[in-house]
């Protein structure tokens, strides 16, 4: 079997260590069948090949790609640059993509969504519901119609694009998935964070603007009490119907 790729981002070396560990258990793969690359850490290597891996993870991110740019590090700079070459090359072939969270405005925006902070929502957990077109989607029917996902993001889709297919929502965010083509998904919730993880995430960016930080202590009492079981099974069913 070809290995998935999984792309992450974050500069923390523990929690990028972890990112990766929860997408291999969360999608039932060996460790031989996710690849693991961190662009915060250096560009994709020279003669890189979407055709070597049976298709591409991109995991949540600080970066907010709606910051001013003179805001924007140097590294962020060209991570953007990089997905959005990669996005072409995934756009031209439908490869298989999953997006979450950072995903979802990185592929949304490649596609000519309006990504824009009218719907951010402070980190926890909300109710997601599945259109029935994400009831009938082929990944997403691996889903309830209604499910609990971690959520906690600045930006958002406020417009899809035009050849998006609305997969799942929510009261506070009416984008929490879609998908292009055939191939290609994003989410605006976090189904690769465990309770666990969550709750590490709440202590990790406690100031990065995501809540009040003098709340960190209540945020992270309510995420422990979360139960977001089901919001996990979209990774299996996206790596067992794409592996190749």
């Amino acid at each position: 079997m070809r290995p998935f790729l999984l792309l992450t981002t974050r500069v923390e070396d523990a929690t990028a260590a972890n990112e990766y560990e929860l997408f291999v258990e969360l999608t039932g793969l060996p460790r031989t069948g996710l690849a693991h690359h961190r662009l915060d850490v250096a560009p994709l290597p020279a003669g890189f090949d979407l055709g070597d891996y049976s298709g591409v993870f991109l995991a949540g991110s600080p970066f907010t790609s709606t910051d001013p740019p003179a805001t924007k590090s140097a590294v962020q700079v060209r991570v953007e640059r990089e997905l959005h070459d990669l996005l072409d090359l995934v756009a031209r072939d439908d490869v298989p993509f999953f997006g979450a969270c950072y995903g979802i405005g990185t592929l949304g925006r490649h596609a000519g969504a309006v990504i824009d902070r009218t719907y951010g929502e402070r980190s926890g957990a909300v109710a997601v519901r599945l259109t029935d077109e994400g009831a009938d989607d082929p990944v997403f029917g691996a889903l309830p119609r209604v499910f609990d996902a971690f959520v906690g993001h600045k930006e958002a889709v406020a417009v899809l694009p035009a050849d998006a297919v609305l997969l799942a929502t929510g009261d506070a965010c009416p984008v929490q998935a879609f998908r292009i083509g055939r191939n290609r998904y994003a989410t605006q919730f976090h189904p690769e964070l465990t309770v666990e993880a969550m709750v590490a995430r709440v202590l990790t960016y406690s100031t990065h603007g995501y809540f009040d930080p003098t709340e960190t202590a209540a945020v992270a009492e309510r995420v422990a009490r979360a139960d977001v079981d089901a919001s996990h099974r979209v990774l299996r069913a996206f790596a067992e119907r794409y592996a190749s």
